[in-house]
């Protein structure tokens, strides 16, 4: 049971006691900051000046079961997983793991070069570079005085 300190306002900020609450949840479970992705297959995507790099998790998922393509400022991974099946006379305990056709469609922050995207997986995790075109790069400009 929570208590607060006698004379505590508990109206002044309206949320102030939902907060405490949230946090107490949040001890007493670890503190757990992060959620799980709700989509499969969870993806990070780092950008830098000369493009993105994008890396999504498809362990088990066959590399002829996955399509990838790039259009203009958009990045589509499509595939299937299929369950593993271990024979004889087994039955399922417990079921975590998706298994199904998949999509995931990124929207990228600008049209990238797909004559030069360059794809490959280690380890089930799909690694994707996507450079940036050289017409869309940032350039400096000289600025020169006139006398």
């Amino acid at each position: 049971m929570v208590r607060y300190a006698p004379g505590a306002d508990l109206w002044g900020e309206p949320l102030a006691t939902l907060r405490r609450i949230q946090d107490e949840v949040n001890r007493a479970f670890g503190d757990q900051r992060w959620t799980p992705a709700a989509e499969f297959p969870p993806v990070n995507i780092w950008r830098a000046p000369d493009g993105l790099i994008i890396t999504a998790e498809i362990p088990g998922v066959k590399l002829d079961a996955v399509d990838l393509t790039v259009h203009q400022n958009t990045l589509t991974l499509k595939g299937s997983r299929s369950p593993e099946a271990p024979g004889g006379e087994t039955s399922w305990h417990r079921r975590e793991r998706t298994y199904g056709p998949f999509s995931r469609v990124i929207e990228l922050p600008y049209a990238v070069d797909p004559d030069h995207v360059k794809a490959s997986v280690q380890h089930g995790v799909l690694s994707v570079e996507l450079p940036r075109p050289e017409t869309d790069k940032p350039r400096k400009i000289n600025i020169t005085a006139k006398s």
